[in-house]
């Protein structure tokens, strides 16, 4: 249970605004988050880790969506669900590269240990994890990570990697 509370927290907000972007209702949105962390505690034993465990959930999330629209009209038109996905898709894929590009630059300003931190966390390794293969305390770990995204989002807020 302690695992699944961990992927609960690690996914919660990047599948919010997911659904957020598919539904344009926050109710809604957290409503179907809700409802994928259940299907997805109830189904964990089918997981067959072909893809990453956030791919799954935002399977789970966009099937549940689907089938919410399907239930509010006799109809779904495959064509226009199929429009609102890629449009929505695409657009969300250009703006996450963009995303990525202005971290990576920004991120080149920063030294060795600091990016080996934050990748890490990105990737999803414990402050334990680590803390060991940097060679710094758990708590060194956590200051390091936290003061390089309060940095990376003031940068972003004002443009900094431009």
């Amino acid at each position: 249970m302690k695992d699944f509370e961990k992927l609960y927290y690690l996914h919660k907000e990047e599948l919010y605004r997911y659904l957020f972007g598919l539904t344009h209702d926050p109710e809604q949105a957290g409503d179907l988050m809700q409802e994928t962390f259940l299907q997805a505690m109830l189904g964990i034993g089918r997981f067959r880790q072909e893809s990453s465990v956030r791919t799954w959930l935002f399977a789970i999330g966009r099937n549940l969506w689907l089938k919410e629209m399907r239930k509010r009209r006799e109809t779904v038109e495959y064509d226009d669900l199929l429009e609102t996905y890629a449009r929505q898709t695409l657009e969300e894929t250009a703006a996450n590269r963009e995303t990525l590009h202005r971290i990576k630059r920004l991120m080149r300003q920063k030294d060795e240990r600091v990016n080996l931190v934050f990748s890490m966390r990105i990737s999803g390794y414990s402050y334990a994890e680590i803390a060991q293969k940097a060679g710094i305390s758990e708590s060194s770990a956590r200051v390091l990570e936290h003061r390089t995204r309060v940095w990376l989002k003031q940068q972003m807020e004002k443009g900094g990697d431009k």
